[in-house]
């Protein structure tokens, strides 16, 4: 492809990562100017920062299944000041556009993520990850359209910088939610996140082998649920889609490019293949060149 736009930011190509799924800062310990080098992703999408630093859930913290993996990470990040004082340098280093994933549990903490994130140029753009519950309902923020609306209402004013928001595919009409934060002025959307899953113990009846007790499912056997909402979503809202959910290759990016998503996220694949992002690009650049489209 020659390069594409989105929400105003200029990218090589429409692969990117999932936030979370891959440590860019670990990576430049690790190979240095090489991964600058050699990035494998257009954009890059932060882990996602609180408020305050957490800890994550107690181990274990992952379970494979035959057709993916099911995590109960919780979030451990250095929270908003430990960012911006020692992973915002750093990953300002990167040859891509840096996009800031942060969640909170009411729309104050996220107004306060975002009105610090406005203020540093590094940052290129804001992915708010509304899968959080509320305090006050005990409702993932992302799941219905009204409760979505209102904290977008507060959170929208606090930034001029491009807003995407993380939809959470626990919901019933996920689409519904998706015009909602397109109404309230979301630059972009980008689903799906984990599914929610159980993994049992292997050993012990009626115990569970997460230590957080659930946790998310992601990886190939959540392509086809994530091609499903994506389509929907895109024929609902007029705004950029990134689609994610179980991508492996370049034709798996084409399916979700074909279903109306103007990104792609890799996030599981990555944990096998950490050059995932770089292959997968040739894959999709080849598949275009064989059908005679080099749009971009």
């Amino acid at each position: 492809m020659t390069g594409l736009d989105f929400c105003g930011l200029r990218l090589a190509h429409p692969i990117v990562n999932g936030s979370g799924t891959f440590d860019a800062i670990a990576a430049l310990r690790a190979f240095g100017d090489a991964l600058l080098e050699r990035f494998p992703f257009a954009a890059f999408v932060s882990k996602t920062i609180t408020l305050a630093p957490r800890d994550g859930n107690p181990p274990p913290r992952l379970y494979e299944t035959p057709a993916g993996l099911v995590n109960s990470i919780g979030l451990p990040n250095k929270g908003l000041r430990g960012y911006l004082e020692d992973d915002l340098p750093q990953l300002a280093r990167l040859p891509v556009a840096l996009v800031t994933n942060v969640m909170g549990s009411t729309a104050a903490e996220l107004c306060a993520l975002v009105e610090a994130l406005d203020e540093r140029d590094e940052v290129d753009a804001i992915e708010l990850n509304v899968s959080c519950p509320n305090v006050s309902t005990g409702l993932d923020i992302g799941a219905d359209p009204h409760e979505l609306a209102g904290v977008m209402a507060e959170v929208r004013p606090r930034t001029a910088k491009p807003l995407i928001v993380k939809l959470t595919p626990n919901t019933a009409d996920v689409a519904a939610v998706a015009q909602a934060a397109q109404d309230a002025g979301a630059d972009a959307v980008s689903l799906i996140n984990t599914l929610r899953a159980y993994a049992p113990h292997p050993h012990r009846a009626g115990t569970a082998w997460l230590g957080g007790g659930t946790g998310g499912l992601s990886g190939p056997a959540v392509r086809a649920v994530a091609l499903a909402q994506v389509r929907a979503v895109a024929a609902r809202v007029s705004i950029p889609v990134v689609g994610m959910g179980g991508v492996q290759s370049g034709l798996h990016a084409a399916h979700m490019l074909e279903a109306g998503a103007t990104l792609v996220a890799v996030g599981t694949e990555s944990f096998r293949d950490p050059a995932a992002g770089t292959r997968i690009s040739r894959e999709l650049d080849d598949l275009f060149a064989k059908s005679g489209d080099n749009s971009g």
